[in-house]
C-alpha cells in the first residue's frame, strides 16, 4: 500500500485537510521528541485485547459482540468498559471485568504477540538521531513493561506515561500532555506516533502533530487529522527523511 506522507495526499481526503497536511511539513522540521503509543503501534495486540475483554465478559454472563469492543480498543478501560458493557470501570463489576481481562490477556495471548514490523529499527534510528522517546499509553502500569518486552523495545523507551499516571485515558489529552511535560520540549518540536482515532484526537487536543499507522486496523478516513499515515513502523522508517526530518 502506498504511504500517505506529508506531501502526498490521497484522493479520499478533503481539500481542506490536504492543505493542512502540506502546511505542517515546515513545523515538523526540527523534531526533538517522539511520543509513542503502545498497543497497535509498537505491538500487534489490538485484536488480542478485544478477544480478552470479550472472553472476560462472557465468563460474567455479559452479551457484547467482538466488533463493538474492537472499535473501542485504543481507549483505556475507564472509557471502554462503560461504553461497551454499560457500567463504570470503578464499579465492582468493572473491577472484576478489568482484572479478569488482564488475566486472560496475559495468560492466553501475550506471549503469542509480535512487534509491529520494523518497530525496533525505527526506535534505534530515533535514538541514533538523539530524538527522545516517551511512551503515552492507555494501558495500566502493571501491564506496560510486559508489553514493551514482548515488543522487544523496552530498552529503547526513555520514560513511560500510562493510565496509572492520569485521571482519564485517550481520547482525553491527559496522557499526551503528561508525556510532553516529561520530555520538556516545545510542542512544535514533538510528534506523536499512534494507530487509532483516539490517538489522533488526543494528540490534536494536546497541540501536537501525529503520524498514524495502519497497523492498528483503522482505515485512512478514520485517521483523518493525522499529519501523515503509514502502514507500519517499517514503512515510516523507509520514508523517514520526509516524515521526521531533523
Amino acid at each position: 500500500m502506498i504511504p500517505t506522507h506529508v506531501m502526498d495526499v490521497p484522493a479520499d481526503f478533503t481539500s481542506g485537510n490536504a492543505e493542512r497536511i502540506d502546511s505542517v511539513h515546515g513545523s515538523m522540521s526540527r523534531v526533538r521528541a517522539v511520543i509513542l503509543d503502545l498497543v497497535g503501534t509498537l505491538l500487534c495486540s489490538n485484536d488480542a485485547h478485544a478477544h480478552a475483554f470479550l472472553e472476560a465478559g462472557r465468563e460474567m454472563g455479559l452479551n457484547v459482540d467482538f466488533d463493538t469492543i474492537r472499535a473501542l480498543i485504543g481507549k483505556g478501560g475507564d472509557k471502554l468498559i462503560p461504553e461497551a458493557f454499560g457500567f463504570s470501570s470503578e464499579s465492582k463489576q468493572g473491577q472484576r471485568l478489568s482484572t479478569r481481562k488482564e488475566e486472560i490477556f496475559t495468560t492466553r495471548y501475550l506471549e503469542q504477540l509480535a512487534p509491529t514490523p520494523g518497530v525496533r529499527d525505527l526506535l534505534l534510528r530515533l535514538r541514533d538521531e538523539d530524538i527522545r522517546r516517551v511512551l503515552a499509553t492507555s494501558s495500566g502500569e502493571s501491564l506496560v513493561n510486559r508489553l514493551l518486552q514482548q515488543a522487544g523495545v523496552e530498552d529503547l523507551i526513555e520514560q513511560v506515561t500510562s493510565l496509572s499516571n492520569v485521571q482519564a485515558s485517550k481520547p482525553e489529552p491527559d496522557i499526551v500532555e503528561t508525556a510532553m511535560e516529561k520530555v520538556g520540549v516545545p510542542a512544535d518540536q514533538v510528534v506523536m506516533l499512534g494507530d487509532t482515532p483516539d490517538d489522533v484526537d488526543a494528540a490534536t487536543r494536546a497541540g501536537i502533530h501525529l503520524i498514524a499507522l495502519r497497523s492498528g486496523g483503522w482505515k485512512d478516513l478514520e485517521l483523518q487529522g493525522a499529519a501523515a499515515i503509514y502502514d507500519d513502523p517499517a514503512d515510516l522508517l523507509e520514508h523517514y527523511a520526509t516524515s521526521l526530518p531533523v
